[in-house]
């Protein structure tokens, strides 16, 4: 591609040759998805072979993403992101956020999602798919990264919610009951732990700010920072934009102890009967066959 002599100065069009194509967007898409090898690649785009090789070979050689060795007969590689790659997962979020808001919906800003929506059914196709292997988010007590999907649990309720301040910020439909959702989740912690549940809170504040927030309520379930955009691209979760900010749309995946999504809560509009649910559902996977 030809570029004007302006161009060698300007990020957007030095970013535009990185990115290169729709199908060099879509690499990058299933990579944060966890389909890191050749074969699941493939199969996920829909890509011939020979144009996924091409593919994957630019964007290694732009510094995106690394091969990493996985077998040795026949050679097989795993494609990761780099820091690099890990930097372009915010520009993958808000591409489909605005896909979401523009092309696929009205323009319309809300938190909330329509039954007939595509948001609606990309987040109930999750239903019998895998959590990535791995994936976790800053949440400790110190900021250090903790599991999505505990580790230790019989099963998971996972729930995303768009941040205390969101509703105050930039008054949106759907956006208010932050509050009131991780209290209820609070209350019903000491009796999800003795069945053997886990209860995980994710939203795209920053850690010290979901850290201020679970002190000043006093919860004892992990609030996870998802400021990275990383569960939101990895699960292609909805989001909206508030004060500037793209927060995640109020939703519950109640996840078994092998990473399987088993059940999806969205739209959450009615919080407590969602939270009820979310436990009931939970305690039903806990139990053995």
């Amino acid at each position: 591609m030809k570029m004007h002599n302006a161009d060698e100065t300007c990020g957007i069009a030095q970013a535009a040759m990185v990115l290169g194509d729709w199908w060099n967007v879509l690499v990058l898409r299933e990579v944060a998805r966890g389909h890191v090898r050749f074969d699941a690649l493939a199969a996920e785009i829909g890509l011939s072979r020979k144009v996924l090789s091409e593919r994957l070979g630019r964007l290694v050689a732009h510094g995106v993403l690394s091969r990493s060795l996985y077998q040795r007969r026949p050679v097989r590689y795993e494609y990761l992101f780099t820091d690099a790659g890990r930097a372009l997962l915010p520009l993958l979020a808000a591409m489909q956020d605005w896909g979401d808001r523009w092309v696929l919906g009205d323009g319309a800003p809300t938190a909330s999602a329509a039954a007939e929506g595509a948001p609606h059914a990309r987040v109930h196709a999750l239903t019998g798919t895998r959590v990535p292997e791995g994936l976790a988010l800053p949440g400790g007590p110190d900021g250090e990264p903790l599991p999505v999907v505990a580790p230790d649990a019989a099963a998971t309720v996972l729930f995303t919610f768009p941040g205390p301040g969101a509703a105050r910020d930039e008054p949106v439909p759907g956006a208010a009951g932050c509050t009131r959702e991780n209290r209820l989740f609070a209350d019903a912690w000491p009796e999800a732990r003795r069945k053997g549940l886990d209860i995980r809170g994710v939203s795209t504040q920053l850690p010290h700010q979901q850290q201020e927030f679970a002190r000043t309520e006093e919860l004892p379930h992990p609030l996870l920072s998802d400021a990275g955009h990383t569960l939101t691209t990895a699960l292609r979760l909805p989001t909206f934009r508030s004060a500037g900010r793209l927060r995640l749309t109020r939703l519950i995946l109640v996840v078994d102890a092998a990473r399987t999504v088993r059940h999806v809560l969205f739209p959450g509009d009615d919080i407590a009967g969602a939270v009820a649910t979310s436990l009931r559902l939970a305690e039903a996977c806990a139990r053995p066959v």
